[in-house]
């Protein structure tokens, strides 16, 4: 596999950071925690806030803030995501803190075989005709469920947008970046002890929209680094634990892969996953024809991976569940360049993306800041 490719680290992950709290809070837990972040955790503080700044990786955090700003100061560690590396997957691992093969949120679309169609399981629409299918039908087909709702020792709630895809109960949504602030101060300051899971759409947005590089995207994620120093110094016994899903890097050429119809044949049904993790299914006995055809057109921007050899190496989680790997095909497309695919017609162009192997878009960072 190409060399520069990081794979998941499950004892070193973003997994690793909800099963430490998990285990914290008295919710049910199998997997290894963080040693520095339950020693954090000991110290018993009033509120504990778990802040997941949307595709706030190593990389767009080094692009625009200096060894001196408020965030970098309060790395303590750097951790991967998972893979694929984007929003889909990795906060549904966040949430539920189960791996992405336990959980089968693997990536933006996915293909129900018993449908028949390739939904965008966020959304719950069909990926090529944008019909819109029962909203519920992804949640009871894939149930992930809030890892911190059993605790007895905090009072959960979750702080997120109003399309946030969780669970319902106990949720507060906010209108925009300066309104979450808001609420997370409130919140803190009631009595007892308060566990908030808060989710920020940003800076993921606005780095897919004007790439990771712009000053749009500088700008909005010094706003965050700002908004959460002045955070912690009126917040006192409160924890902030602080990290993203994934990172990003600025996209060069959006391929319509959609387009290709002599791949296409070769498949038994449509590709799949995300835009540079990209999932096929081939037909019986079109292997072989498919990699050459692949190598030919593709082989330079894309390293084309068995899924089975993915799945035996642990980069979904040391377990397995054949209900859920049969949403990755038989072989992955994974991004080794700046290219990506769009894999249906209706696919989003972007100046910023993610869901490879490479460091960009995997390494992110565990911050730790409070006043006890």
């Amino acid at each position: 596999m190409y060399r520069n490719f990081i794979k998941p680290n499950f004892k070193n992950s973003i997994v690793n950071i909800s099963a430490t709290v998990a285990d914290f809070l008295g919710c049910p837990n199998d997997k290894p925690i963080l040693p520095f972040l339950a020693e954090e955790l000991r110290k018993d503080y009033k509120n504990i806030v778990f802040f997941i700044l949307d595709g706030l990786g190593m990389h767009p955090m080094r692009t625009h803030l200096s060894e001196r700003s408020f965030l970098v100061r309060n790395i303590r560690q750097t951790l991967t995501s998972v893979f694929p590396s984007t929003t889909t997957n990795a906060t549904t691992s966040l949430l539920s803190n189960l791996y992405p093969m336990e959980h089968g949120w693997f990536g933006w679309s996915l293909y129900f075989e018993e449908l028949r169609r390739e939904i965008n399981i966020f959304t719950a629409v069909d990926s090529f005709t944008g019909e819109k299918i029962d909203e519920d039908y992804v949640k009871r087909r894939l149930p992930a469920k809030p890892f911190y709702k059993s605790s007895k020792i905090y009072r959960p709630s979750a702080i997120v947008p109003e399309f946030w895809h969780g669970d319902e109960d106990d949720r507060t949504v906010f209108r925009d970046i300066d309104d979450m602030f808001s609420l997370v101060k409130s919140c803190c300051a009631e009595r007892g002890k308060r566990f908030l899971y808060v989710y920020c759409p940003e800076p993921d947005s606005v780095m897919h929209k004007f790439g990771v590089s712009s000053p749009q995207s500088g700008e909005v994620i010094k706003k965050l680094n700002d908004l959460l120093e002045k955070l912690s110094s009126e917040l006192s016994d409160t924890l902030f634990i602080v990290t993203a899903d994934h990172g990003q890097l600025d996209v060069g050429e959006n391929i319509p892969l959609y387009d290709d119809a002599e791949l296409s044949a070769l498949l038994l049904w449509p590709q799949s996953l995300e835009a540079r993790a990209t999932a096929f299914r081939v037909k019986d006995g079109k292997e072989s024809e498919f990699v050459a055809l692949f190598q030919q057109k593709y082989g330079e921007d894309f390293e084309l991976v068995r899924t089975r050899d993915l799945i035996d190496a642990g980069f979904f989680g040391p377990t397995y569940d054949a209900s859920h790997a049969a949403f990755l095909g038989n072989f992955i497309a994974i991004g080794k360049t700046d290219k990506t695919f769009r894999i249906s017609p209706r696919g989003h162009i972007f100046k910023g993306h993610h869901t490879s192997l490479t460091a960009e878009e995997m390494l992110v960072p565990l911050i730790l800041f409070g006043q006890k």
